[in-house]
């Protein structure tokens, strides 16, 4: 009877052990409280795209004054308290748009020649790119589109619409990465097309550079058309890389 009693413990005793062992290997899982998100845009994320817009339209290099951005003036502007405002001027201080002097206030970053042929000569690598995946990914109709774009400005009338031209062309270039139809291509570019497109702004009316622009656009379109892929992105990285030339030969006006 001992003896049984015993192996009957001993058994008890192991199961536990067991039990007890299973439990410790195994942590117990907390999942923290949550509550449904708002999906309605913040007053953060509207006066950010508000100030990013407002500021990638501006022509920040035509002069070397300095451009102060007011807290309080645009808070009372948008409506909104300077939280939000004070937020989405950090954001684009990490984004390079802006920088904040203390004691001073934040201003509109110009960037130095540099820093604009560095951006143009990354921003040539990804277009390019963009252009050789066009060849392979996009339809006839999607190409097609990019030729419409030059429609209006047939037959000389390229420079009695300039200011409509500048858009289509950053429309062109938007285009060409937009139909990549690759999502990490598209994001790496947008911010650095924001800044690309500032100094391509002030360029376009420098040297008859409007008159080649239309030129390699059309040239361009006709490699994609022809979905001549290492050609196509030859010409697109080519063009992008004029662009770089062009200010190191001609922005006096940026700082070295």
């Amino acid at each position: 009877m001992s003896s049984s009693r015993n192996r009957s413990v001993r058994s008890v005793n192991i199961g536990q052990r067991v039990r007890e062992t299973a439990t410790a290997r195994v942590p117990l899982v907390v999942q923290p409280a949550l509550s449904p998100i708002d999906i309605a845009p913040s007053f953060k994320n509207k006066a950010y795209t508000a100030l990013k817009n407002a500021i990638v339209a501006m022509d920040i290099y035509r002069s070397r004054d300095d451009i102060r951005l007011d807290e309080r003036k645009l808070a009372q502007d948008f409506g909104i308290s300077r939280t939000p405002v004070r937020e989405a001027m950090a954001q684009l201080e990490s984004e390079g748009f802006v920088r904040s002097v203390p004691r001073r206030g934040i201003y509109v970053v110009r960037k130095t020649k540099r820093e604009v042929i560095e951006m143009i000569t990354v921003w040539a690598a990804l277009e390019s790119m963009a252009a050789r995946l066009i060849t392979e990914k996009a339809s006839n109709e999607e190409i097609a589109g990019l030729r419409e774009m030059f429609a209006t400005f047939k037959d000389g009338a390229l420079r009695a619409h300039l200011d409509e031209y500048s858009e289509v062309n950053i429309e062109f270039h938007q285009s060409i990465i937009r139909l990549s139809r690759n999502r990490v291509l598209i994001s790496m570019a947008e911010n650095l097309f924001a800044h690309v497109r500032m100094i391509r702004r002030k360029t376009i009316v420098e040297k008859d550079r409007v008159d080649r622009s239309i030129r390699d656009h059309m040239v361009i379109i006709e490699a994609l058309e022809a979905r001549a892929t290492d050609r196509a992105e030859e010409l697109v990285r080519d063009h992008a890389l004029g662009l770089a030339d062009h200010v190191a030969r001609f922005a006096g006006y940026l700082d070295e």
